[in-house]
C-alpha cells in the first residue's frame, strides 16, 4: 500500500496504549500523528505525561518522545483534523467511552477500538479479522445512524477468547457444528494492566475472579458467530459457552483449556488438518501483522507453554496443544494467545489494517 495513515492513540499513556505505540512505531501503513490522554496528561510531551508508567519491555519509541499530549475528552476536533483515524484504549466508565467514541465518529474520525463498551452495539462490527471480516460491511448502516460519510467505529473482542474461538471456529465451518463448549482461562496479569511491580500481591498467587470476564467469554462468540441481517449484526443461537477465568501470575500469554461437543463429531486428523491449513482474509491481503501460520499445533505433551510460546508470528499466532478425546465432550485441548498483541492492541492495528485495505478508512 502506496498511502500513509496519519492515526491517533486515544488512552496513549495507559498499557494498552503504550502497546499500541510500540507496534505503529515502524508500521508500513501508520503513521502517529497525536497521542492523547486525561487532563492530567494533556500539555506535557508523552515521555514526561507517561514517565515511570511506562512497562513495555522496549524504550519509548522516538518517534512519540517529543509528541505534546491532546486532551481525549476536549479536543475531539481538533484530533479528527490531524489524523486519518484513531485507535482508543481510554480507561473511563463504559458508557463514558460509548459517547466518546461516537463523538469521534461524529467528528468523521473512524475509531478502531480496543474496549468492550461497543462490543454489543448491533451495527459495531466486533471482527476477529480472520474469522469474521465480512462483519464490517455492517458500517454503512452504522455511518447511516449516526449521520455520517467517513466515521464509524469497530471494535475488536475481548482478550480472554482469542485462543479458544479461533480454534473452534475454522471446524466449525468446515460443516463440524459445534455445539457445547466449556473453558477454563488462565489469564496474565497485564490483563488487568498490571505488573508484578505494581501488583505484588499477585505473586505466588491465583485469584479465582476477573470482573466480567465470563460473561465476556460466554457471549462475545456468539456475534463472532453471527449473521448480518439488515442493518444490524445478530447473535448465533449456538455454541453454547460456559466459561470460567482465572488471574494467574504471568506477564503476558492467556491460556484456556477447552472442551467441545460437536454436533457431527470430526476424527483427530481431520480437526490437525483443519488448523494447518486455515487462512484468513489477512493471510489473503498479505496484511502487516498477519501471522504467516495463523493455528499452531504442538505434538509434545507438555506443549505449548505460555513463556515459550506466547510471542509465535510476533504474538499473533494461535498456539495450541494436547487435542485429545474427552470421556464427557468430544474432545479437549489447550491454547494460548498473547493478551495484549493478539488481544488488545495487535489485534486492533490488524483490524485497522484490514479496514485500510477494503477501503474503509478512504
Amino acid at each position: 500500500m502506496e498511502k500513509k495513515y496519519n492515526v491517533g492513540v486515544i488512552g496513549a499513556t495507559g498499557m494498552v496504549g503504550q502497546r499500541f505505540l510500540t507496534l505503529l512505531a515502524n508500521h508500513p501503513w501508520f503513521n502517529v500523528k497525536v497521542v492523547a490522554a486525561s487532563a492530567r496528561s494533556a500539555g506535557k510531551k508523552y515521555e514526561d505525561a507517561v514517565g515511570s508508567k511506562w512497562c513495555m519491555d522496549v524504550a519509548i519509541p522516538e518517534n512519540v518522545k517529543d509528541l505534546v499530549v491532546m486532551n481525549a475528552t476536549d479536543d475531539i476536533k481538533e484530533i479528527a483534523s490531524q489524523v486519518d483515524f484513531v485507535f482508543c484504549a481510554v480507561d473511563m466508565k463504559k458508557d463514558e467511552i460509548k459517547a466518546l467514541e461516537e463523538e469521534y465518529a461524529k467528528a468523521e474520525c473512524p475509531v478502531v477500538s480496543n474496549n468492550s463498551a461497543h462490543r454489543h452495539t448491533p451495527d459495531v462490527p466486533m471482527v476477529l479479522p480472520e474469522l469474521n471480516p465480512e462483519h464490517i460491511e455492517i458500517i454503512p448502516s452504522q455511518r447511516k445512524r449516526l449521520g455520517t460519510k467517513r466515521g464509524f467505529i469497530a471494535v475488536k473482542p475481548n482478550c480472554s477468547l482469542q485462543g479458544y474461538v479461533p480454534a473452534l471456529f475454522p471446524i466449525d465451518k468446515a460443516g463440524f457444528k459445534v455445539k457445547d463448549v466449556l473453558v477454563c482461562t488462565y489469564q496474565a496479569i497485564s490483563g488487568a494492566g498490571k505488573t508484578f511491580e505494581t501488583w505484588p500481591e499477585m505473586i505466588d498467587n491465583v485469584i479465582p475472579f476477573i470482573g466480567g470476564e465470563e460473561e465476556k467469554s460466554e457471549k462475545e462468540p456468539l456475534k463472532i458467530w453471527g449473521k448480518i441481517e439488515g442493518d444490524v449484526i445478530v447473535d448465533a443461537k449456538r455454541p453454547n459457552f460456559t466459561a470460567q477465568c482465572l488471574r494467574v501470575p504471568v506477564t503476558n500469554g492467556h491460556m484456556g483449556a477447552t472442551f467441545v461437543r460437536f454436533e457431527n463429531k470430526p476424527t483427530k486428523e481431520q480437526i490437525l488438518d483443519i488448523w494447518k491449513n486455515y487462512k484468513g482474509r489477512p493471510q489473503e491481503l498479505k496484511l502487516p501483522s498477519a501471522p504467516k501460520q495463523f493455528l499452531n499445533y504442538f505434538v509434545e505433551d507438555n506443549m505449548p507453554q505460555t513463556k515459550l510460546n506466547r510471542d509465535i508470528e510476533n504474538g499473533m499466532g494461535i498456539s495450541i496443544g494436547r487435542l485429545r478425546e474427552d470421556t464427557q465432550y468430544d474432545y479437549k485441548f489447550v491454547c494460548l494467545s498473547h493478551n495484549t498483541l493478539r488481544g488488545a492492541a495487535g489485534g486492533a492495528v490488524l483490524l485497522a489494517e484490514l479496514l485500510c485495505a477494503e477501503g474503509y478508512m478512504d
